[in-house]
C-alpha cells in the first residue's frame, strides 16, 4: 500500500469515526462545556461540520478562517458527511496533495473532544490516534500550535494513545 493510499484510508477512518461521534451529539448538548477551551459542544460541532471544506478549500490554494463559524442544519452528521466525502473525492484523485495527513489530526484530536465532551461510549481507532499524534510531533512546535492548540499537558506514558494524543495538543485528560 502507498504511503497517499494508506494515508487516505486513515483519514477515511478520522472521518468515519467523527461522523458517528457526530450522529450521537443531542441539540439539548450543544450549550454544555466542551474540552475545547472556551467552546460549547455547539462550537465544536460547528467546527468540526465546517473542517472538510476547509482542507478542500486547502487543497486548492485558498486561504482558510478557521476561527470563522457558521450554523449547521438539523442534521450536522449529514453535512458533515457530504463535506468529507467530497474531501476524500479530492485526495483520491490527487488533488489534495498531503492535506490528508495535516487533516488527521483535526478530526483524530476533535473526535476525541466530541467522545469526551458527551460521554460518548464510541471506540476511537488507535491507528488514526497514532499516526495524528507522530504527525504533530513531527510538525508543530510551541510557536505554530498558538491559536490552535493549548501547549502539551502532561500525560502518562502508559496512557492510551487517544488520551497522549489529547494531552499533545493541550487536552486535560483525566
Amino acid at each position: 500500500m502507498s504511503s497517499q493510499t494508506e494515508a487516505g484510508d486513515l483519514l477515511t477512518r478520522a472521518l468515519d469515526q467523527t461522523a458517528t461521534l457526530l450522529d450521537q451529539v443531542n441539540p439539548d448538548e450543544y450549550d454544555q462545556p466542551s474540552t475545547c477551551s472556551d467552546w460549547t459542544v455547539g462550537d465544536l460541532v460547528k467546527h468540526v461540520v465546517a473542517s472538510p471544506q476547509r482542507f478542500a478549500d486547502m487543497a486548492a490554494g485558498k486561504d482558510v478562517d478557521w476561527s470563522a463559524t457558521s450554523d449547521v442544519g438539523e442534521d450536522p452528521a449529514a453535512e458533515f458527511r457530504a463535506a468529507a466525502d467530497a474531501l476524500l473525492d479530492k485526495v483520491a484523485s490527487g488533488e489534495a496533495g498531503s492535506v490528508s495527513s495535516a487533516a488527521l489530526p483535526e478530526f483524530a484530536v476533535h473526535g476525541w473532544d466530541l467522545a469526551h465532551s458527551t460521554g460518548s461510549t464510541t471506540d476511537l481507532d488507535d491507528e488514526v490516534a497514532e499516526r495524528a499524534l507522530a504527525f504533530m510531533r513531527d510538525n508543530l512546535t510551541p510557536d505554530n500550535r498558538k491559536g490552535v492548540f493549548g501547549p502539551e499537558v502532561e500525560a502518562s506514558p502508559d496512557a492510551p494513545v487517544q488520551d497522549r494524543l489529547a494531552a499533545f495538543a493541550g487536552r486535560t485528560v483525566r
